[in-house]
Parts: structure tokens; sequence; C-alpha cells
């Protein structure tokens, strides 16, 4: 794919973005409004498209995907555990920063810029099944344990304390993951397909009404986020958004390689974590009063970065 292509491709998607920030940046959206857009979004628009994509899709082909769930644990968990262990052990941060450093290094905003993306390229029902593996590998497992082993840094004060909470913590985090509609409707969707389900064209039609404006309410989100925060140019900051634009990719060009991917579940992988930081990322963050303003710059920052290494990746991929 040629480089003009490529920014046929990313020049509508960016202008939503830029459009968003200007709404943003001029107050005509609030936190509490950009929270609105950010639910409307991952609750409701996305979590419906997903499901059509799955219960439309022949079980075999979902089946044909466990090659890309593995190869998306090992590319965000396993990414996760390693910035973790340098952060902790190298770098001697403590437990629940070093946490919070690696979920927003490698946490991406797939669900915002996934349909819009890869849409493009392979066409928005193709994308689905990627997606929402991405979606159950991010909400039931990557969020649910960057909160525990937050928990666990700032408990380990107490071993008594730490014992009686990290087991509450645990099952609240996960059952909280679990009940995101990212990661439980998605999994609706596979356990019907694979007990012979397939969604009737009425259930498809009603739930594209609302799927259907997921890609540009998405993308506006995206740039309302940005244009509503303040961006500091921490060493911190900018080391999450080199790590999650550049590093966090580069890694997951080895992992497809190495599990044998075909090009399309490659370019799937590597785009699907080459997206910008994710804003839920940095309000995990926030929640633990931990790297709030470094994660909410990264977000910012890698949402910038990704206007040049985007491209880049795709010119290369495609």
């Amino acid at each position: 794919m040629g480089i003009g292509q490529i920014f046929i491709i990313l020049i509508p998607i960016f202008f939503v973005i830029i459009l968003g920030y200007l709404a943003g940046y001029f107050k005509k959206f609030d936190a509490a409004s950009s929270k609105g857009l950010n639910t409307l979004v991952t609750k409701f628009a996305l979590p419906a498209h997903l499901f059509v994509g799955i219960t439309t899709t022949s079980k075999q082909t979902l089946i044909d995907k466990w090659p890309f769930f593995v190869t998306m644990f090992i590319g965000i968990i396993g990414f996760y555990v390693v910035l973790l262990l340098i952060s902790r052990f190298v770098f001697k941060t403590s437990t629940t920063p070093a946490s919070m450093f690696s979920l927003n290094s490698t946490q991406p905003s797939f669900a915002f810029m996934g349909i819009p993306v890869l849409g493009s390229i392979f066409g928005a029902d193709a994308v689905a099944i990627p997606i929402a593996i991405t979606g159950v590998v991010v909400n039931a497992l990557l969020d649910p344990l960057a909160s525990i082993i937050g928990t666990i840094g700032q408990s380990s004060a107490n071993a008594k304390e730490k014992g009686q909470s990290l087991w509450k913590v645990t099952i609240s985090s996960i059952l909280h993951g679990l009940s995101e509609p990212l990661a439980c409707v998605p999994l609706l969707g596979v356990v019907l397909i694979l007990c012979g389900f397939h969604s009737p064209d009425i259930l498809a039609d009603s739930l594209d009404e609302i799927g259907s404006i997921t890609s540009g309410a998405a993308l506006f989100a995206i740039g309302v986020t940005i244009g509503i925060r303040n961006i500091k140019f921490s060493k911190i900051a900018i080391g999450i958004a080199f790590i999650k634009a550049i590093i966090h990719p580069l890694a997951m060009v080895l992992i497809a390689l190495m599990m044998g991917l075909s090009k399309t579940d490659m370019t799937n992988a590597i785009l699907l974590v080459a997206f910008p930081g994710s804003a839920v990322a940095a309000m995990i963050a926030t929640r633990f009063e931990t790297l709030e303003a470094e994660t909410a710059s990264s977000f910012v920052l890698s949402a910038i970065l990704s206007l040049i290494t985007l491209p880049i990746f795709l010119s290369l991929l495609m």
C-alpha cells in the first residue's frame, strides 16, 4: 500500500479526532460530557457492534482465531508483566507506580481506534472478532491484574491487612472486569456461536442501529478527551508514550512472527497495540492516586506520536 493510500485512510480518521479536540479545547465539552461520550462508545455502541460481528460469523472461523488469542495474550499480558518486572526490580519503582506505569505503557485505545482504522482496511465486519478478542484480554485480564497488583502495593505496609483485603480485591477486580460490556458481551457472543447460535437478521439490524455510530463517536470522544486535558512533558509521560507507540508494536511483530500468524492477523495484532494509550488506563491510575498527571499526559502524547507511527507501521505492513 502506497503512502498516498495510507493517508487517504488516516486523514478522515484524524480529522474527526481533531474536530473532537477543538470541541474539548474550546470547552464545548467538559469532563462530565466527555465521560458520557466514552460511556456511549464503550458500554453501548462498540459492544453492540462486536456482538453482531461475532454472532454472524461461522463457528469454524472463530475456532481458527485461537492462535490470534494466544498472540494477543502474550503481546499484552506478557508485555505488561515484563515492564512491571523491569520497573520494579531494575528501576526500583514501588509496586503500585510500577503497575500503573506498565498498564499505561501496554493498554491501547483499541475500543476507539479499532473499527475506524482496521475497518477502513479490512472492513468493519472482518475485524469484529480481533477487536473482541483484544477487548476480552484487556478488560477481563489486564485491567484486573493491574488493579490487583496496584492494591498489593498499597497494602504491603500491613501484612495482615494485605491478607484480608487482597482476596476481596482479587474477586472484585475480576468480576468488575468481566462485568464490563467490552468483556462480557464478546464473551457471550463467543459462547453462543460455539453453541450453534447465529444472529437473526432482525437482531443484527436492531443492534446495528446503535453499533453503526461506533466509528465516528469513538474518534470524536478521543479528540474531546485530549482537548480537555493539560499536557505535562515529564520523563515518565514521554517514556510511557514512547513505549506504547513504538516499543510495544515492535515487540508484537516478533510475537506474531513466532506464532506464525497470517498476514492479515499479524497486521491486526500489530496495529491493535500500535494505537495510542488508553484513557481507561489513565483513569485506573487516577483511582490509585498514582502517576495521575503523567498517565493523563502520556495518553495525549501517544495520540500525537501515533500521527507519525501509524502511517509508518501501515506502510510496512500493507
